[in-house]
């Protein structure tokens, strides 16, 4: 299922890496993982990570596939009420067209339309929902160098920006819950010397919840923590230079 969504809908691709053969699903800027002996407790919706996001030129077409593929389309329920629809494409603002999908388990995918994009598609942004969003804005940029964004008047959201994506931090109305155990488990960042990095979070008081380790048989090392809401999130070394 998971196979069908994202590399037969939406056009990842598939991959074998490490000495293991770990099967792993490739989009620009992204690895997708999956851990298919564990049954997930919910998907994205309620959780600290409501959504990811990609990028595509043309959404027309890619919204046509979605549907013929028997994906369901919740771009109506995903946006304000004021928002126009059409054919489940929304027009989020006079130059930006935007649509939602549920994909299997529950994971909830937005796709946003950039028109100068070469490649087909591409990660985009991870859109995290919490009643505290501030916050969490300057908690991300403190702690993982993120750049924060300017905020326009009206902005829905607000936004930190690292190399090849977006954080983008909305405002929950209900308290959300962790993201460990869901079908989205965690989020994963490339880290440069993590071992370091790993060192000078422990200084500052983040505890690791999985300590430094490096993984042979994918030539990578890792590392975890949560933060202060309960998303959980990888780290590793190594991931960008696998080919």
């Amino acid at each position: 299922a998971q196979r069908k969504f994202y590399v037969d809908t939406l056009g990842g691709v598939d991959k074998k890496i490490g000495t293991t053969m770990v099967e792993v699903i490739e989009f620009p800027n992204v690895f997708l993982f999956f851990r298919p002996m564990q049954k997930p407790t919910g998907g994205t919706i309620g959780t600290t990570v409501n959504h990811i996001g990609f990028s595509v030129p043309n959404l027309k077409p890619v919204v046509a596939k979605i549907k013929a593929n028997g994906f369901k389309m919740i771009t109506r329920e995903s946006v304000a009420a004021n928002v126009k629809v059409t054919d489940d494409i929304a027009a989020a603002s006079p130059t930006t067209n935007i649509a939602f999908v549920l994909g299997p388990e529950d994971v909830k995918v937005e796709l946003v339309e950039v028109k100068t994009q070469t490649a087909p598609i591409q990660l985009h942004h991870i859109h995290f929902f919490g009643q505290h969003n501030a916050e969490m804005q300057a908690w991300y940029a403190k702690t993982f160098g993120a750049t924060m964004q300017p905020t326009p008047p009206g902005a829905a959201f607000l936004r930190d920006q690292l190399p090849g994506v977006s954080l983008n931090f909305s405002p929950s109305p209900t308290p959300t819950v962790a993201t460990q155990g869901r079908a989205l488990d965690h989020i994963g960042f490339e880290v440069k010397n993590l071992e370091a990095f790993t060192k000078k979070l422990e200084a500052e008081g983040i505890p690791l919840t999985v300590p430094f380790r490096k993984i042979p048989a994918l030539g990578i090392s890792i590392a975890f923590i949560k933060d202060p809401w309960g998303t959980n999130i990888e780290m590793t070394e190594g991931l960008d230079k696998i080919k």
